[in-house]
């Protein structure tokens, strides 16, 4: 049995860790738009960027999302326009916005969506972390941006960011309306559940499957949902974390970056799906221009390495290393966020 003092120690470190989590929420909470990255929009201004929340349905779900539209923009004018898939756990109000707002200042009509199930999106069970629903994500986002007043449909790109890159590019084997492809710290989120981050799990792959098929009979007996990943985590718990991507990723999304409806929790169903799927099958159908960034001491970057060599017939394919950026890092430390930026209009611009 455990001490009372024990106990008490577990009870005031989960104490501490909502408290923080809480602090953080508060910037979520003091934006109007509950953006969360620095020099996000906080009022729609005449003559800047502005953003413009969106609803609309998908599959019969409600896709919550975020349009951002250039400074002066003219509803009756034609604009080259970018679609934004977030990282895993991530929401639209994080990096994904970040990116899909300094793509606004440089001339593109953007979108930025939440996946289904996910943020302030619609479906149950929350957090299901299905690749085929991730990448009909993508389709219905580039669906409705071509609808959008002032897009140029024949000038459509598609930016995805971590578990979002993986998924942008399997989207992209299919959807030739994207005339030009980009990810940013791809992650495979298919390999890295069923091999384990930098395959350190192939021992347990049949057990994991078995435990996901159990959660499946679990939820079609109506019984509570089972989940996999992290809810909270405290500060002793992040220190003691060695692969930088956990690490840091703990540090944006539960503490400088944190968002209430974000979180590292999936349900454990998902796996049956997840566990089945890779991000580079099929990858030699992309045709488009390609091009994949990764910091150079990104603990990822394997994962496009893979990918990029898997490419074989893709337009013009370019590999963009950030010297110096770990994979968190080009999420949102300024110096790499630029250049990941620069890059991408310099892409987009040859190519939309």
């Amino acid at each position: 049995m455990k001490s009372l003092t024990s106990i008490l120690a577990v009870a005031m470190a989960s104490i501490a860790t909502e408290t923080v989590n809480a602090q953080y929420h508060q910037k979520a909470e003091q934006n109007p738009y509950t953006l969360v990255y620095d020099g996000a929009i906080t009022a729609n201004e005449k003559g800047k960027v502005n953003i413009h929340p969106v609803t609309y349905k998908l599959n019969n779900i409600d896709i919550a999302a975020n349009v951002y539209t250039p400074a002066d923009y003219d509803a009756s004018k034609h604009y080259p326009a970018v679609v934004v898939a977030h990282p895993n756990g991530g929401v639209k109000e994080q990096t994904a916005g970040l990116y899909g707002q300094k793509l606004a200042e440089a001339g593109y009509i953007t979108l930025v969506a939440d996946a289904s199930y996910q943020g302030g999106s619609g479906g149950e069970p929350r957090h299901t972390d299905k690749p085929q629903y991730r990448t009909e994500d993508i389709q219905g986002m580039a669906d409705f941006i071509a609808q959008y007043a002032g897009v140029d449909a024949q000038r459509l790109g598609v930016l995805g960011i971590c578990g979002g890159g993986g998924y942008t590019l399997k989207a992209a084997q299919s959807n030739k309306r994207f005339k030009a492809v980009a990810t940013l710290s791809m992650f495979n989120s298919g390999q890295v559940r069923r091999n384990g981050f930098q395959n350190t799990q192939l021992n347990t792959i049949q057990e994991r499957l078995q435990q996901a098929a159990e959660a499946r009979a679990q939820e079609a007996a109506g019984a509570n949902v089972a989940y996999a990943g992290v809810a909270s985590v405290t500060d002793e718990e992040i220190a003691k974390t060695s692969m930088d991507l956990y690490r840091e990723g703990y540090v944006y999304y539960y503490r400088s970056h944190a968002h209430p409806n974000s979180t590292f929790l999936y349900t454990m169903s998902s796996l049956m799906d997840l566990m089945t799927w890779d991000a580079t099958d099929q990858i030699e159908l992309i045709d488009q221009p390609l091009l994949m960034m990764a910091g150079s001491k990104a603990d990822t970057k394997y994962m496009t390495d893979e990918a990029f060599g898997k490419a074989i017939h893709a337009k013009d394919k370019e590999l963009f290393v950030l010297d110096g950026a770990t994979h968190i890092e080009t999420y949102w430390k300024p110096e790499y966020v630029k250049q990941a930026v620069d890059k991408l209009v310099e892409f987009y611009q040859t190519n939309l």
